[in-house]
């Protein structure tokens, strides 16, 4: 293996925690702000119209108060994709970290399958192979394993 296809995995498994720790940072940030819509829209509040017209209609805007009492850290969510931030703070309290990252990364490799079989984007067109669906399930199995 190359150093440079190492580097690159060892980049995208410190992305992979920054988004297991999005998750309770923005729980956190939801109960300073009082609605987990709102700490989504405030997480995205460069490019997060989406969540910030939901948080306008629905009345659930913060006062400068509850926004200045959460610490630093809780608005450093990250630009991940509005759904996924709101489904990831909307989910975590009901499945548990380990369960949402499990069905997060399910997700994630349902698509990239597709994604890499049609080229999609101008990707390399990557064949669906038995090894690659095997992966899937196995990540299947420990998604269910989470929940036993």
């Amino acid at each position: 293996m190359s150093a440079q296809y190492l580097f690159a995995l060892l980049a995208i498994a410190v992305g992979g925690a920054c988004i297991a720790t999005q998750a309770p940072i923005n729980s956190r940030l939801g109960s300073h702000v009082g609605d987990p819509v709102t700490a989504a829209a405030i997480s995205f509040i460069v490019g997060a119209i989406v969540l910030s017209l939901i948080v306008l209609a629905r009345g659930a805007v913060p006062s400068g108060a509850q926004m200045a009492a959460a610490p630093w850290w809780a608005w450093v969510g990250g630009a991940l994709g509005a759904i996924y931030v709101w489904a990831a703070v909307w989910a975590v309290g009901t499945l548990g970290v380990v369960t949402m990252v499990a069905a997060l990364i399910f997700g994630q490799l349902a698509a990239a399958l597709v994604l890499d079989a049609i080229g999609a984007f101008g990707l390399q067109v990557r064949e669906i192979s038995w090894t690659r669906i095997a992966a899937i399930v196995m990540v299947a199995g420990g998604l269910v394993l989470s929940r036993v």
